[in-house]
């Protein structure tokens, strides 16, 4: 299983938040850069994967409500596909 370590500390803006996800699981250059995007890809993820969570504090500071709508749409996703597993560290 492949293991990937977001750092919320890492998401600052909207933006550098799908940026930064994107770069982390290694999605295709295709990727919406935006929740549903982010649910589509995740959803159907063939891998399984462990997402790890840290300093999700301080993404709840940068982004405010976007962070939970995030958090939200991973925490979703990992209940759709068995394969995504996810753990805030």
């Amino acid at each position: 299983m492949k293991t990937v370590t977001l750092n919320g500390a890492r998401m600052t803006s909207v933006e550098t938040t799908h940026q930064y996800i994107a770069y982390k699981l290694r999605f295709p250059k295709y990727y919406g850069g935006n929740l549903d995007a982010l649910w589509d890809i995740l959803s159907t993820e063939s891998e399984p994967i462990l997402i790890r969570l840290v300093n999700t504090d301080r993404m709840n500071q940068s982004l405010g409500d976007y962070a939970k709508l995030v958090l939200n749409v991973i925490y979703e996703a990992a209940a759709e596909n068995k394969k995504i597993h996810v753990k805030i560290i």
